[in-house]
């Protein structure tokens, strides 16, 4: 692997206690190019602009694929969190959009290096990491439907705070009436650009209402909750864990699957499965809705504090987090920064040299 190191590091320049999430960058970044039917020599450069002719494919068709984990300090070594997981749903929407595979050792390999030379720039407060950013996307050159024979895989990384701005306090969200964000057979269970664009519209209407989310809803009855939009969402119901199934709409999440394994080594009473927006009012208005919780990379567990279905709201453990939604955050949490036993072997570490 080639690297050419910058001249000068800016990391002196980020003020680390108060950091944005994704508004600063490190000092490198990763790239490696498929052509000829294969991957070439991978090579870490400089973080800066690259250049593209306007008639890349990409730009037009969104042949676009990416991901998103973290590194955290943890003291004595660097601790990302469930890569081979985050690999797998990688190369699932890679074949969704017909993108080549990146192989696993390409992928844990590119992040090590660039981790460890910007191992500076890794935070060490808690409840901040290094998100790590790996991305694919074609790069032929022509203005015509077709898969790409060529493509450029990067990643990049930037040190985080805290996603949502309420921080680990509750959110609020709203459904969202007249939109759809994916529906079966189409990219909802994808990571690729297309389905957040699709969200952005809705988000901003939402947002303007005062309400920091989107809870979407199934594009076919409109009753089926599916997911946030930046998040897998869970109930407590009557001490019962529920979640939406994947069944081709929903992003397959990895905080999400991290919840239902511990869930079920804590004994939780956990399903996967349907269930509308009407079963979740009613559960409230019997009292019987303990909790409602949002998971993922970003956020780890967001707590939802209301939900707002056309002129109806309901109000969730008065605005609070839950013991359950606080205890899934402290045992993630604590495993992500090396304070907890890690009974999955979740964790990839890099041992802190020097």
């Amino acid at each position: 692997m080639r690297v050419k190191k910058v001249e000068r590091s800016r990391v002196s320049d980020v003020d680390f206690e108060n950091l944005v999430f994704g508004r600063v960058f490190s000092d490198h970044m990763y790239m490696c190019e498929f052509k000829d039917g294969r991957w070439g020599s991978p090579e870490i450069v400089p973080f800066g602009n690259i250049s593209l002719s306007p008639a890349t494919c990409s730009l037009h068709y969104g042949q676009i694929v990416f991901e998103g984990l973290k590194a955290f300090h943890g003291g004595d070594r660097i601790n990302i969190f469930r890569p081979e997981r985050y690999h797998q749903r990688f190369c699932k929407s890679c074949e969704r959009l017909c993108i080549p595979p990146v192989d696993y050792n390409l992928f844990i390999e590119g992040i090590e290096e660039l981790v460890k030379l910007d191992i500076n720039w890794i935070p060490r407060s808690k409840g901040t990491s290094l998100y790590i950013r790996p991305f694919i996307f074609a790069t032929e050159n022509f203005l015509g439907v077709k898969v790409s024979d060529t493509y450029l895989f990067m990643i990049i990384t930037s040190p985080v705070g805290a996603y949502y701005k309420e921080g680990i306090n509750p959110v609020s969200l709203i459904t969202s009436e007249g939109y759809t964000r994916a529906a079966r057979g189409g990219l909802g269970e994808a990571k690729t650009p297309a389905n957040y664009a699709a969200s952005l519209f809705p988000a901003e209407i939402a947002k303007k209402k005062g309400y920091t989310q989107v809870l979407w809803l199934d594009g076919v009855e409109d009753k089926y909750i599916e997911e946030v939009g930046t998040m897998n969402i869970f109930f407590v119901i009557d001490n019962t864990l529920i979640t939406p199934a994947l069944e081709g709409t929903i992003l397959s999440g990895v905080t999400r699957d991290s919840v239902l394994r511990l869930a079920k080594e804590w004994g939780i009473k956990a399903e996967e499965r349907r269930i509308s927006i009407d079963e979740v009012f009613s559960a409230s208005q019997k009292g019987k809705l303990n909790e409602v919780f949002g998971t993922g990379t970003a956020a780890v567990i967001s707590p939802v504090g209301e939900i707002m279905h056309r002129d109806r709201s309901i109000i969730i453990n008065d605005k609070k987090i839950g013991p359950i939604s606080q205890r899934f955050y402290d045992e993630i949490t604590g495993i992500q920064y090396g304070e907890r036993e890690d009974i999955f072997n979740w964790v990839f570490s890099i041992p802190v040299t020097g």
